[in-house]
């Protein structure tokens, strides 16, 4: 390992890479295979493939003991469950909504014609500011999307406080927190409802999924109708909506992912703790820390580049892929900074002054059950070589 600052430092010294196959960030968990080939032969013998098939119903029931919810409303993916809730609940007009967030978030209502509002974050969290969300309010305004970033919690009390006050719906984007607790308590039955996504890159996957959790009776049932053409019965429509269904491979994957949860977690944590501890002594990083208090899935290892690192953060980016290290500058730069926003909204910058601050800052590094303490050990040296190198 050369001291490099760029890739292209990499390429001119002939370093050899530090890892022959590149570690990406949330790279897929898998759970038992020989549980999954089963499930995979009982789906060939009963030929049903989709359309509310009895592993789509196990794996709904499962998720929502899990979390304590009422409702598992199960989708083909994180985007379309959006969409869904976000239709479901009515809203329109306006919807305040973070900018530091994945672009899906503020999608999901521009594609429905709903604008997005672009609330700023807290420097600290990340997540959704209420004294931002509050500036942002006005009489278009219907709903609030928090979203739980990294899987700790969004400042739920606060954000109901303001929907309630001005007669607003609230429901969170959980992508990131399946598992998780804010004060205590499982993240899934804040707000309305609350949208989770079982992309393979997340801890726990199902190839490709998504749900949305509720404790609401009807709006469950409109969700449903929703993902299925609004379709009551076989020849009877009546509701609008789209194909949202979950198919049964998808949920025999989630099944036995489920069953691997606690050790993936224990995985996400031990590798978590290796990068605090192999990290401590960088100057210009530190890790983003989980509450200890709180049951945390620890999916993201999130490191914050500040003023006091010698090298930038996408020097360090660079650095780290040069050497196969998948390293990624996550919700880079900020949705309001990405097509269609940033035509639509020029000046949305003026009052994200955080969330662009946080946006220059962050690095996600490598996790999962294919990493160990060898490699995390690597990669704090590549960061550590990096910011030390001369210039």
């Amino acid at each position: 390992m050369k001291n490099i600052r760029t890739a292209a430092d990499l390429a001119v010294n002939g370093a050899t890479p530090a890892f022959e196959q590149m570690l990406h960030v949330g790279r897929p968990n898998m759970g038992d295979r020989e549980a999954f080939m089963q499930y995979a032969a009982d789906i060939f013998d009963r030929r049903w493939l989709s359309n509310n098939g009895p592993l789509v119903q196990e794996f709904e029931a499962e998720v929502a003991q899990h979390l304590g919810v009422k409702h598992c409303v199960a989708m083909c993916n994180g985007t379309i469950a959006l969409e869904i809730a976000i239709r479901a609940l009515g809203l329109e007009g306006e919807v305040i909504v973070p900018s530091y967030t994945f672009v899906a978030t503020a999608h999901a209502l521009q594609w429905q014609s709903i604008t997005p509002v672009f609330a700023d974050v807290d420097p600290a969290t990340h997540a959704l500011s209420p004294a931002a969300v509050r500036r942002m309010i006005t009489p278009r305004t219907s709903g609030i999307i928090g979203v739980h970033l990294w899987g700790r919690g969004a400042p739920v009390a606060e954000l109901q406080d303001i929907a309630d006050e001005h007669g607003l719906k609230l429901m969170f984007d959980a992508a990131h927190a399946f598992s998780c607790t804010y004060q205590g308590r499982m993240i899934g039955s804040f707000g309305a409802c609350e949208v989770l996504s079982f992309h393979a890159t997340k801890f726990f996957n199902t190839f490709e999924g998504g749900a949305v959790v509720t404790n609401d009776d009807t709006l469950a049932e409109a969700m449903r109708l929703m993902r299925n053409f609004g379709f009551v019965d076989l020849d009877k429509v009546i509701h609008p909506g789209t194909n949202g269904k979950m198919i049964e491979i998808a949920a025999a994957m989630g099944l036995v992912n489920l069953r691997s949860l606690d050790a993936v977690i224990a995985a996400n944590r031990r590798n978590y703790l290796a990068y605090r501890e192999a990290l401590s002594d960088v100057k210009g990083v530190r890790l983003l820390a989980y509450d200890e208090t709180e049951r945390n899935n620890y999916q993201y290892v999130v490191l914050e580049v500040d003023d006091a690192c010698a090298v930038g953060r996408d020097a360090l980016v660079a650095a780290l892929r040069a050497e196969n290290v998948m390293a990624r500058r996550y919700f880079w730069p900020g949705c309001h900074n990405l097509e269609p926003y940033r035509s639509l909204f020029p000046h949305a910058g003026l009052v994200l002054p955080a969330t662009d601050a946080v946006a220059r800052s962050v690095i996600v590094l490598p996790t999962g059950q294919t990493m160990d303490a060898d490699m995390i050990a690597t990669v704090a040296q590549i960061i550590r070589t990096a910011i030390n190198a001369p210039a």
